[in-house]
């Protein structure tokens, strides 16, 4: 996990030097040069260092962590104040931030470093004059709705404040909101502060809102009236608002041009993902705002992932027959439609459930060969146009799936369990390591000493690697030595190694307000219900048999957990920066110790899933 921002050139000259050449280099030193830098690395550092924050940091956290190392003999003072180390040296404290500058003096007695922390306050900024704060007008870039639709414009300026808007010939005023509820981000799960925030009450709010519904079609620029202590300001919004008929001769179609479509719940990659579309896909266009438009199921998708045209008639069809074939390892469930609908797909422990939408069934006979994975296949309509195909499959472990059209029709191909011997369960298993992050540009999260995770997670991605190999697994991984790799690269390695299980593997750090003195443990991440039986499974196998602290199994939407061919799990071993914790993750013993404890797990996985 990307953490620390600092270089590694505050550590010995040895390894600050080795640390700018790229890691895949480290290979090819001479073996005392290697061997330095890793112990180096590793192990303590003499001088006082600081990995996080850097010198000038700017943080909305209400506290920080300070995360370093020095000799291990002696003390280190922060504000004067002696602050408590592990064994080798290593220290994480954290503090609490006022808003503004927050400075921090770290001492060991022969140097001294002054961290400068600027905290700040991520809520708008409320106008004290005369004015709207900025980008608080609605709507902030064009936007189109459909006639009817109810549409809320909203602005933020001065408590008790008079304000309007003008669409057209009709003025609109807006009123003062009530309580002023915000949430924090996604990624305060990972630290337990999941609270909803209440940023101001009632008699202090500025954010003003109003919601009406338009009957006609056409454009508006909305104009906003501010009046306050008998002057008035009139700004015009930055987007403008396009009425969409809903009974005009031609309607806008997008279809989707990319290989699988990111479908969203919202117009911003700040909402959440649906299922993708798979290319071909054809939907009616109902909404715009800004790059994004919404498609008649509901989805927002990115207008470079679609070609538009305008047609006379929306896609529709029908469905009657169906029929599934074997194409090598996969089952397919083979859907003839009139045209190349939207879909969602709905996994639980036992089925999967396909959804087409602006369908009408007309099935009536269904017939199922025998199959290595599909016991049955019902259908249901739960809404007009919507009809369901729920997949019921012999075994409680799924191995994969993945979507496509030829044409208008639609294919579903279900992965087969991998024929293992019954003697050793991983023989002929084809696993897909990820060891995390990789190169200069991507160190991942740093420990005390500043040793990346990057180098860390590889060395021990090679000993799980060789450990499943001598169970029989084959294994893929998506890089050797320091490569430079997009999250994307690394998905489309998946896709093309088209394994039985994908592992990436990390090590682990929190966002700014987590307490990284004490938070230890392993954590898994999942996406598609496929993978959170493994997870479970392996989260349970090494926490107990390794008798580490366990820091949860976690539902997350990462581009490594997305892969839905294969059960995909993200792993984090441990934390690099808990001072105690980064101590065993370095120690070469336990790297071993885990590395055959977590082949074990794969392998006593495989065998009760098989």
């Amino acid at each position: 996990m990307v953490k620390a921002s600092s270089v590694l050139t505050a550590l010995l000259p040895l390894a600050s030097l080795l640390a700018m050449a790229p890691a895949q280099a480290h290979d090819g030193l001479p073996e005392t040069a290697a061997l330095a830098l890793q112990k180096i690395s590793q192990a303590t550092v003499q001088s006082l260092f600081v990995a996080y924050p850097p010198e000038t940091h700017r943080t909305a956290a209400d506290k920080i962590f300070l995360i370093g190392s020095a000799a291990p003999n002696g003390r280190v003072t922060i504000n004067g104040k002696t602050i408590q180390r592990s064994q080798n040296g290593h220290f994480a404290p954290s503090y609490p931030l006022q808003m503004g500058e927050n400075r921090f003096t770290l001492s060991d007695g022969n140097s001294t470093k002054l961290i400068i922390v600027n905290r700040f306050d991520p809520a708008p900024v409320i106008p004290t004059g005369l004015g709207f704060a900025e980008n608080s007008l609605m709507p902030r870039v064009d936007t189109a709705r459909q006639v009817g639709e109810r549409f809320c414009f909203s602005a933020i300026a001065p408590p008790n404040a008079s304000v309007t808007v003008q669409l057209g010939s009709k003025t609109l005023p807006l009123s003062m909101a009530g309580t002023n509820v915000d949430l924090p981000a996604n990624s305060a799960v990972l630290t337990g502060n999941t609270a909803p925030i209440n940023q101001s009450s009632s008699q202090t709010s500025s954010t003003y809102e109003a919601c009406t519904r338009f009957t006609s079609a056409g454009t508006l620029q909305p104009q906003y009236k501010l009046s306050l202590n008998g002057q008035s300001t009139t700004v015009a919004a930055p987007g403008k608002l396009k009425v969409i008929p809903t009974d005009a001769a031609l309607i806008a179609v997008a279809t989707v041009s990319v290989d699988s479509g990111v479908a969203r719940t919202g117009p911003s990659t700040s909402y959440s993902r649906l299922t993708p579309l798979p290319k071909g896909t054809k939907a009616s266009v109902t909404g715009e705002e800004g790059e994004w438009i919404r498609l008649d199921y509901g989805a927002w998708i990115k207008k470079k992932e679609v070609t538009l045209a305008a047609v006379s008639t929306p896609p529709k069809t029908i469905i009657r027959g169906s029929n599934t074939r074997v194409n090598g390892d996969w089952t397919e469930l083979v859907l003839p439609l009139q045209a190349p609908v939207p879909i969602s797909i709905e996994q639980d422990s036992k089925s999967l459930t396909l959804t087409l939408y602006n369908t009408t069934a007309q099935t009536d006979t269904i017939y199922t060969t025998q199959d290595p994975v599909i016991e049955r296949l019902d259908w249901q309509q739960p809404r007009p146009q919507e009809v369901s195909y729920t997949v019921h499959f012999k075994s409680d472990q799924q191995w994969g799936y993945k979507t496509r059209y030829e044409g208008t029709t639609l294919i579903l191909s279900l992965k087969h369990p991998p024929k293992t011997s019954k003697t050793r369960s991983l023989q002929g298993m084809k696993i897909f390591i990820d060891p995390g992050h990789g190169s200069e540009n991507d160190l991942g999260a740093r420990g005390p000493t500043g040793y990346p995770e990057k180098d860390v997670v590889l060395k021990v991605s090679k000993l799980v690697r060789d450990e499943l190999e001598q169970r029989g697994a084959v294994v893929t991984m998506s890089r050797e030595g320091d490569d430079d790799l997009w999250p994307h690269d690394r998905v489309e390695r998946i896709e093309a190694a088209q394994p039985d299980l994908a592992l990436s593997l990390h090590y682990n750090a929190l966002p700014d307000a987590g307490d990284a003195e004490g938070t230890q443990g392993i954590g898994m991440f999942w996406y598609h219900p496929q993978a959170h039986g493994p997870s479970q499974f392996l989260h349970d196998y090494l926490t107990q048999k390794l008798n580490r602290p366990s820091y949860g199994v976690f539902w997350n939407n990462l581009a490594l957990t997305r892969p839905s061919l294969a059960p995909a799990i993200l792993v984090e071993f441990g934390f690099m920066i808990n001072p105690e914790e980064f101590e065993w993750i370095v120690d070469e013993n336990a790297q071993k110790q885990l590395a055959r404890t977590f082949a074990e797990g794969v392998e006593a996985w495989a065998r009760q899933a098989l």
